[in-house]
């Protein structure tokens, strides 16, 4: 996590300034040259898809949704004071996939465990995204054996690899930061669209007859 320090001015006439300019354009006493000189100082121009981008990665909808031990480092991000990623606007947690963009893996994946994830993902908002938090969920860890798949990208697309065992939780707000940016400067978002994976849609299926 980058922090930034910029000394502020410590007389405030820049904010003095600002203040009172803010001020004589709200009762209208800009004008002219100084009006236009204020407006272009404060529009941003920019393109549909940069702006769809930016809301998408400023409000993802992570799915509550945790396998092992690194699920308890995942829930200190949640809502606790020290590390809270409501900062980046992803608090809301979600208990359906049809209503979460974002799956964290936190957790080695058992061989039984695969196909039920793959569905949830499957049943997911498109579009969305996978962070393998943990060495157990990226490459299996120590648990090299017969029982555990050898890293979730097996059996699904993962988009960012979050190192540790476990990871602390500044680790994981990296890797969803990471992800941010991944998704602020890259149009193709879809994962079917990358992997040509085009026809893996699973239909929703309805039975047969009246519904009660």
């Amino acid at each position: 996590m980058e922090v930034i320090r910029q000394k502020v001015d410590e007389g405030g006439g820049d904010l003095r300034v600002r203040q009172l300019r803010a001020r004589q354009l709200l009762k209208g006493e800009l004008e002219g040259k100084d009006l236009d000189e204020y407006v272009e100082s404060r529009v941003l121009t920019t393109t549909l898809e940069q702006a769809q981008n930016w809301a998408r990665g400023n409000s993802m909808f992570p799915l509550g949704f945790g396998l092992a031990c690194c699920a308890i480092e995942m829930i200190t991000i949640i809502g606790s004071p020290r590390n809270d990623i409501a900062r980046f606007g992803h608090e809301a947690v979600r208990s359906s996939p049809r209503q979460a963009d974002m799956m964290i893996l936190s957790g080695r994946v058992a061989v039984k465990m695969a196909p039920i994830i793959r569905r949830i993902y499957d049943q997911m908002l498109e579009p969305k995204w996978v962070i393998a938090m943990g060495a157990c969920s990226s490459s299996a860890g120590m648990f090299n054996n017969y029982a555990v798949v050898q890293g979730a990208d097996k059996f699904m697309p993962v988009d960012i690899y979050v190192p540790g065992c476990p990871p602390r939780p500044e680790a994981l707000i990296y890797g969803i930061n990471k992800l941010q940016k991944m998704i602020w400067s890259r149009p193709d978002l879809g994962w079917r669209e990358r992997y040509k994976a085009e026809g893996t849609e699973e239909p929703a299926r309805f039975p047969e007859g009246p519904v009660a």
